[in-house]
């Protein structure tokens, strides 16, 4: 009796990322290092940031001793490997010129089935609902996918985070569903939502909708821009 399998597919692993700086029009990521706790702490840490912790693992840092302790274990990790947000302040302005306002991380990282998370989004006030923030996610789902061959992005988050549930189907994920009682975080339950972007789905239109939005001319001479994201797709 033959029975249904799966189509034969390229099963050469794919590289594990490096520590590359993938620039942008407006945003900068650059590989983590201790350096930059101290830039980070008045966007992230101490009790008047504690709500952008809400739906992390961690509780928020209360001290600048305490984020460096834990900027420097990040930097040193592999999976997860983590990404400073650097925001240019004018296009033109390279590194030097940007401001460290978050970090992003991939993790899960499965070479051997080229499957590649984006997680660990800390999205200060200063990132948030920003074209910066946007281009970020482009600039690695470009570098996993179009760089280094991987062939699934994923993308998972508390199932109560309304945001960032928003904001997966804004960037062009595709809700999978949702694994019940996954984890316990800080002594409350989790039910962890999951999407998914294939290589043939950023393939065949979710980059280009990413560079169409990206455009500048896009936006108008505020920076708002004239026509939504998932509009292009």
């Amino acid at each position: 009796m033959n029975r249904p399998l799966g189509p034969p597919v390229d099963a050469t692993p794919a590289p594990w990322p490096s520590r590359v700086t993938l620039e942008g029009q407006t945003v900068i990521l650059e590989p983590l290092e201790e350096s930059h706790a101290d830039a980070l702490f008045p966007h992230i840490g101490g009790a008047a940031n504690a709500w952008l912790w809400d739906y992390m693992f961690t509780d928020v840092p209360s001290s600048l001793a305490e984020i460096r302790s834990r900027i420097a274990r990040q930097a040193q990790s592999k999976d997860p490997f983590f990404w400073a947000i650097k925001v240019k302040k004018h296009a033109a302005q390279g590194t030097a010129e940007a401001e460290v306002v978050g970090y992003i991380a991939f993790l899960a990282i499965v070479p051997a089935h080229r499957s590649i998370e984006i997680g660990h989004v800390m999205y200060s006030a200063a990132l948030q609902r920003t074209t910066a923030a946007t281009e970020a996610i482009y600039l690695l789902g470009h570098y996993a996918i179009r760089d280094l061959g991987y062939r699934r992005l994923e993308w998972k988050c508390n199932d109560l985070n309304a945001a960032s549930r928003k904001a997966a189907a804004r960037y062009g994920f595709t809700f999978e569903g949702v694994f019940r009682q996954h984890y316990i975080s800080k002594g409350r339950n989790r039910d962890t939502a999951w999407f998914s972007i294939l290589d043939s789905e950023w393939e065949r239109g979710v980059e280009a909708a990413f560079e169409q939005w990206l455009d500048p001319g896009n936006f108008d001479e505020e920076g708002k821009q004239k026509r939504r994201l998932e509009s292009f797709r």
